[in-house]
């Protein structure tokens, strides 16, 4: 009967534990991490853009977009506009013609071709097949959109920029901490061995200090609630990096 009934909890809990009593629906892997930007879709009438985290991820650190061009880190807060990309702001960083593609481009004949439905398209269709066809020779994870990242970039199958020339104001290389061991508070789950060298790899030491985790050794105090609400390291685990269904993926024995 014990092991029927822990075979029980280990298949349940995936679908159990993303909050403490409330059961939330689990994106799809493709579906995983998609920001709806739709401020001003609906009076130009244009279709919403769906903001694909996996595909900009293949290529940029997430401190490139989220520090250097300003990016906060809250669905539909950067009220961004056409004329703010067309000035090289926000996207207009990147989507300029050179980097990627621009708002208009010139095509053969000599006429301009506006570029509207590559970003503003009326569903994920072609998104999601454009991820199943990347995600097949990217290194596996258990929940979210299913890829390893670190794993990813370690073994070379992505290379990442940190930078764009006149945007950004590199210092010289900067030697974060040790890992750290953060106590778990239950005396059965191991500790977290905490990686800031893995961390600071995607983000930078901006993103997480002074906020949400101030810049003294547990200067902020926190529970997995407080994650599964979004707060602290659910300002990214559960809404793009790897959700924290799998208890292991950060309590175990190792560095993650």
């Amino acid at each position: 009967m014990a092991i029927l009934l822990m075979f029980f909890c280990l298949l349940c809990a995936p679908s159990l534990g993303e909050t403490f009593g409330e059961k939330k629906k689990r994106a799809k892997p493709h579906e995983y991490g998609n920001v709806l930007i739709d401020n001003f879709s609906p009076q130009s009438e244009m279709d919403p853009v769906i903001f694909p985290h996996w595909l900009h991820r293949t290529k940029y650190s997430c401190r490139l977009c989220h520090v250097d061009l300003g990016f906060v880190m809250q669905a539909k807060e950067n009220k961004i506009t056409e004329n703010d990309i067309r000035k090289g702001q926000y996207c207009g960083a990147c989507h300029n013609g050179k980097e990627s593609f621009a708002p208009e481009s010139q095509d053969a004949s000599g006429g301009t071709t506006r570029n509207c439905h590559r970003c503003h398209f009326p569903d994920n269709s072609k998104l999601k097949s454009d991820f199943y066809r990347f995600s097949k020779s990217m290194p596996k994870e258990r929940f979210g959109n299913g890829i390893n990242w670190l794993m990813a970039e370690e073994q070379g199958l992505i290379a990442i920029k940190d930078s764009l020339p006149g945007i950004s104001n590199m210092t010289a290389t900067f030697k974060g901490p040790e890992d750290s061991s953060l106590p778990a508070g239950e005396s059965n789950i191991p500790n977290i061995i905490f990686s800031h060298t893995k961390h600071a790899v995607w983000n930078g030491c901006a993103l997480c200090h002074p906020d949400p985790f101030g810049v003294e050794k547990a200067a902020q105090e926190y529970g997995m609630q407080e994650i599964f609400d979004g707060r602290f390291c659910g300002e990214c685990h559960g809404k793009v990096a790897f959700p924290s269904l799998d208890c292991r993926r950060c309590h175990a024995h190792g560095v993650l």
